[in-house]
């Protein structure tokens, strides 16, 4: 079965959108360039790489031309620009579009691939999450993981839904949109009114 893909501008988009808010970590952590553009790669490619290692194919990117060079021109642009130009709600809400259309692809690709659904779920959550979980661990920062913010909770909603609607025979373009939107608005709605997840909070 041919895996699904996202159109190639909106795939690089994606790659780029997540390939800057890594540069900017580092570039908040006033690294060198060097660091700066592999914080830049592993958030771009991270999650993918995982995914696709996970599912058994080659990792995405080795197979296109324009991914490495579209990082490194993202690094070169975090390096050359001011931080403040990038930072901020514009970013925030590049961001959770991106976690949306990769938790819901990550999702379809692994289905396309025979994994069976709930596990394709987890495969579509790692797609969209594992980038930047990767990148916060090599920055030493508190991991989106260990945050109450509704992030990997809406990477989850939306891998859910786009398996709900391939089990249920939906067709594949309105079930994927519909996933993206929903995890989108989660996120969104996280964003404007601070949702979190309530923490532990039984005494022993």
């Amino acid at each position: 079965m041919i895996a699904p893909a996202l159109p190639p501008l909106l795939d690089l988009a994606g790659t780029a959108v997540f390939a800057l808010s890594g540069a900017l970590v580092a570039a908040r952590l006033k690294q060198t360039f060097v660091t700066l553009s592999f914080f830049a790669l592993v958030t771009g490619v991270g999650g993918g790489t995982v995914r696709d290692l996970l599912i058994g194919v080659r990792p995405f990117w080795l197979d296109d031309q324009w991914v490495a060079p579209l990082i490194f021109a993202v690094a070169l642009v975090a390096w050359f620009t001011p931080r403040r130009w990038w930072e901020g709600a514009l970013l925030e809400w590049a961001d959770a579009a991106g976690l949306a259309t990769y938790a819901v692809i990550g999702t379809a690709k692994a289905l396309a691939y025979g994994v069976a659904p709930v596990p394709a779920v987890v495969v579509g959550v790692i797609s969209g999450c594992a980038g930047g979980i990767v990148r916060d661990l090599l920055a030493g920062l508190p991991s989106i993981l260990m945050r109450p913010e509704l992030y990997v909770t809406a990477a989850a909603l939306g891998a859910a839904l786009c398996a709900l609607g391939s089990v249920a025979g939906l067709p594949p373009a309105p079930v994927w949109s519909a996933a993206a939107l929903a995890a989108f608005a989660l996120r969104g709605a996280a964003l404007i009114w601070r949702i979190e997840l309530p923490a532990y909070s039984r005494q022993a």
